[in-house]
């Protein structure tokens, strides 16, 4: 009986043993009780722990020892006031099962929520690879201020900076610096591929320093009048002339930045009138230039003389300009205008070579009376702007004239 209350004490006391999912196996250490045992040999009598120093009333500081009652070394049963061996090494093995059980329950959790989102994992990896890799899109304002003020002060190769300065033409430029005329940080530079930074380097051109503020990026639409010339020279009929007012007074609306220099992107020959683009963003002139951009332009052409069907057929059937064939992408002939004798044809072309649509006309066997361009990309010539007057374009604008209708 004693032995049965003393293993219902520890069940009951001692903590790792209060615990229901333990199970531990102590019949070969703890002693049996048994008709065949005498109580002769358990001369073993229980005291009252003495109470412990620090503690001074009850809590768990206070709790008595609880007995553990194994066999010893030479076979015959003691008390103890610790756990055996084995005991200790049930309870940490069980500990160690549990946990791992819960370790697996919870990757297996995971894995069945990777399974169900893999589809949600694929496309949104997708769309992440498919993503631009240039600068983010915020909004103008913060797309303006990084071009203005972060952008433009990255190094750059010298022959644009100068360029983009105003100096001169880019292919001049580099002529300056193959001349020695060009001297960064106090040393002669020879080589237009070196990249400089405005912002930070000084930079000579013969003798004269570059401002190290930038003029900012213009673009302007122009309906250009007859007898005009697109150069970016003096010439006082340049399309660039008809743009002095503005630039008269740039100081009032720029201070302290120079003056940009502007050039026509692409070019319409002497005779020809309508839409030019005066800029100076030479990166914009190349792309909206280029044969290779295949942006469209739209010309309205007035014919000297009968247009027949034969006429249209030859058109479409396109041309040799500098020993490439070109092929017009429209040909259609206008409603006659109100006390107008001469035929006028709408013609759309996307290489815009030089004098592309005047041999396609002439090739026909017809004879150009006058030519007009009257759209570039999904710009149109704005119905309002008079002979020889410009306007300012704005960001939508810029983005029409790159893209096709």
């Amino acid at each position: 009986m004693a032995l049965a209350a003393a293993a219902a004490a520890v069940t009951s006391i001692h903590p790792f043993l209060s615990r229901p999912t333990r199970v531990l196996r102590l019949p070969p250490l703890l002693l049996r009780a048994s008709s065949s045992t005498s109580t002769s040999d358990f001369n073993i009598t229980f005291a009252e722990p003495a109470p412990s120093k620090k503690a001074s009333g009850p809590g768990p500081s206070a709790q008595p020892l609880v007995p553990w009652i194994a066999r010893g070394a030479d076979g015959k049963p003691c008390l103890h006031t610790t756990p055996p061996p084995d005991v200790l090494q049930a309870v940490a093995a069980a500990e160690a099962e549990a946990k791992r059980a819960k370790r697996d329950a919870s990757r297996s959790q995971k894995g069945a929520g990777a399974v169900t989102d893999a589809p949600v994992a694929s496309v949104k990896a997708k769309e992440k690879k498919a993503a631009p890799t240039g600068p983010p899109k915020f909004s103008k304002a913060a797309r303006r201020f990084y071009n203005e003020n972060i952008r433009e002060h990255e190094p750059q190769r010298l022959a644009k900076v100068l360029a983009a300065a105003g100096v001169a033409s880019r292919r001049t430029s580099e002529e300056l610096i193959f001349q020695g005329k060009v001297t960064v940080n106090g040393s002669v530079c020879t080589s237009p591929q070196t990249k400089v930074d405005i912002s930070k380097d000084s930079i000579y051109v013969n003798g004269n320093r570059i401002s190290k503020k930038l003029p900012p990026k213009l673009y302007f639409a122009v309906n250009k009048p007859k007898g005009y010339i697109c150069s970016s020279g003096e010439e006082s009929k340049s399309v660039i002339s008809l743009l002095d007012d503005y630039l008269k007074g740039w100081n009032k609306i720029q201070p302290g930045i120079p003056k940009p220099r502007l050039f026509t992107v692409g070019r319409l020959d002497v005779a020809t009138t309508g839409l030019i683009i005066v800029t100076n963003d030479g990166e914009f002139a190349q792309k909206v230039a280029h044969p290779s951009s295949n942006i469209t332009k739209e010309y309205v052409v007035t014919i000297d003389g009968a247009v027949h069907k034969k006429h249209l057929v030859a058109i479409s059937e396109g041309t040799k300009v500098d020993g490439v064939k070109v092929v017009p992408d429209l040909v259609e002939p206008l409603d006659a205008q109100p006390d107008a004798k001469r035929t006028r044809l709408r013609i759309v072309v996307h290489e815009g070579r030089n004098h592309e649509v005047r041999e396609l006309v002439q090739n026909a066997g017809l004879k150009v009376y006058a030519l007009k361009r009257v759209r570039i990309g999904r710009f149109r010539l704005p119905a309002d702007l008079g002979i020889g007057k410009m306007v300012e374009l704005k960001e939508a604008d810029i983005k029409s004239l790159e893209g096709n209708t």
